[in-house]
């Protein structure tokens, strides 16, 4: 089992435990956070389903991203990545969803957004939504496997917090 399948199990056990469930939307990583979560046996139970949402297209049909937010910030940014992740709450029957948008490379860099830029959201079904943009190094897998590795510990993280709250 690899890192990225120890951090899924260990996700899956804590949704288990609260009887929650999992969605992803993933741009940059395309898919690999739901290839990591279904690598596991019973994931069924806690990952309800992703949406690999690669063009802006595809964020305003299937997760109701405005064109208004994509114009004005960018489909790297964290307005994009909080509107992914409530979207995928929205089209779904999950209580937690993560979204990952960022410019894995090797091009597509801007001095503003440089390869490696990723913004994140976690979203509760209560409403709390969390964003973030990282910079990465690396080639283009090494940048992705980041993304979601720091996608899968951001989840676990607002887990804990929630638990902690509760």
């Amino acid at each position: 089992m690899n890192e990225l399948e120890i951090l899924a199990e260990r996700l899956g056990t804590s949704l288990l435990a609260r009887g929650e469930w999992l969605t992803a939307a993933e741009s940059c990583t395309g898919g690999w956070l739901a290839q990591s979560v279904t690598a596991i046996a019973g994931s069924s139970g806690w990952f309800e389903r992703g949406f690999v949402t690669y063009s802006n297209a595809a964020k305003v049909d299937m997760l109701g991203v405005p064109e208004t937010t994509l114009e004005r910030h960018g489909a790297v940014s964290e307005a994009t990545a909080r509107v992914m992740a409530q979207g995928a709450l929205a089209h779904s029957r999950a209580d937690w969803a993560v979204a990952i948008t960022g410019i894995a490379g090797p091009g597509g860099g801007t001095p503003e957004k440089p390869v490696g830029t990723v913004c994140f959201a976690w979203a509760g079904k209560e409403g709390a939504c969390i964003a973030q943009t990282c910079h990465f190094v690396g080639e283009r897998a090494a940048v992705r496997e980041q993304a979601v590795r720091h996608a899968l510990l951001g989840l676990q993280s607002c887990l804990d917090a929630a638990i902690s709250v509760a």
